[in-house]
C-alpha cells in the first residue's frame, strides 16, 4: 500500500502537445513569424518560437517578468552583445532593451513569464502576452 495517495486532483491533466506541422504565425509580412507553443492563464507566462528573416528588427522594450531565449539557429544582435545559434539568455524582471535585429535568418525559443511591452520616441506602441499569444492562436485555428 502506498504511503501517500499521488493521484491528481484535477482528472482533466494533460499533456499539451504541439506537433512540428503547427503553423508559423506572420506576424511581419515576409519578415517574422511565430509559432505559440503554450499560453498559461494561470501564471501569464507564455512559451512560442520565432522566426525572423535577415534585417528583421523589434521595436525596443521592456520585460515585466523575467524571459528566456535560447537561439535555435542564426544570430541576433541584443543590446550591445551578439547570441548566436546554441546560445541561451535570461533575462530578468525589468530588462530593458533598444531594437533588436536579426543578423542572419534567425529561429529562437522564447519562454516569457510575463508581458513585455515596447515603445518608440512617443510612448508605448504594443505589448505580448500570454492573451495575444492565446487570440493569434485561436485566430489560425479558425482560419483552418
Amino acid at each position: 500500500m502506498p504511503l501517500q495517495d499521488i493521484t491528481p486532483i484535477n482528472d482533466q491533466l494533460a499533456d499539451i502537445i504541439v506537433r512540428s506541422d503547427a503553423p508559423w504565425l506572420e506576424t511581419e509580412p515576409g519578415m517574422a513569424w511565430i509559432k505559440v507553443l503554450w499560453t498559461g492563464a494561470e501564471t501569464g507566462a507564455w512559451a512560442a518560437l520565432f522566426r525572423w528573416t535577415k534585417g528583421y528588427t523589434a521595436s525596443p522594450h521592456k520585460h515585466l517578468s523575467d524571459a528566456h531565449t535560447f537561439v535555435i539557429k542564426g544570430q541576433l544582435q541584443v543590446r550591445d552583445g551578439i547570441l548566436n545559434a546554441g546560445d541561451y539568455d535570461y533575462e530578468p524582471n525589468g530588462v530593458l532593451h533598444g531594437a533588436t535585429v536579426a543578423l542572419e535568418d534567425t529561429e529562437y525559443l522564447f519562454i516569457c513569464n510575463g508581458p513585455v511591452i515596447f515603445f518608440d520616441d512617443d510612448g508605448l506602441t504594443h505589448y505580448l502576452s500570454w492573451e495575444e499569444m492565446a487570440k493569434m492562436q485561436s485566430a489560425a485555428q479558425n482560419d483552418q
